[in-house]
């Protein structure tokens, strides 16, 4: 039985380890529009609409400010739902879940918004997986 060469183990490993964080990257990005698509469904299940203020605007959330009809003022903790084009300040429509009134998102807009970034990350995250793979196959056989 002849021993495979340790620096041929490791490369098979690393494209092992490659293959793995791309599996669980890529059912990352699949359930994301999954989430996406469950919280749009619980607002049109009981759909209030308002128009919210925007008071701030940062990478990971946008804070949005508004009253129910009832006078209940609603400041969703992990901010409004697809909020891309918000500047603070602004007036927008949102629409919000009545049994859950800090589920909101920017009226008119829905989890269709969310593939084209995942879609585009995640390809980006395979060609990138594909390069390493195909540089480390091709450098073990002319070891």
């Amino acid at each position: 039985m002849t021993k495979t060469p340790r620096g041929v183990r490791v490369r098979r490993a690393v494209c092992r380890v490659l293959f793995v964080v791309g599996g669980v990257i890529t059912l990352v990005c699949v359930l994301l529009p999954i989430a996406c698509w469950r919280d749009d469904l619980a607002i049109e299940r009981s759909m209030g609409q308002a128009v919210a203020q925007v008071d701030s605007v940062s990478f990971n959330r946008t804070v949005v400010r508004y009253a129910t009809p009832d006078g209940r003022v609603i400041i969703p903790s992990q901010g409004v739902l697809y909020p891309a084009g918000l500047s603070v300040g602004d007036n927008v429509r949102v629409e919000y879940d009545q049994t859950n009134p800090e589920l909101a998102r920017v009226a008119g807009r829905t989890a269709v918004l969310s593939l084209l970034p995942v879609g585009t990350f995640l390809v980006s995250i395979w060609i990138v997986i594909a390069a390493v793979v195909t540089v480390l196959r091709r450098f073990g056989t002319r070891v």
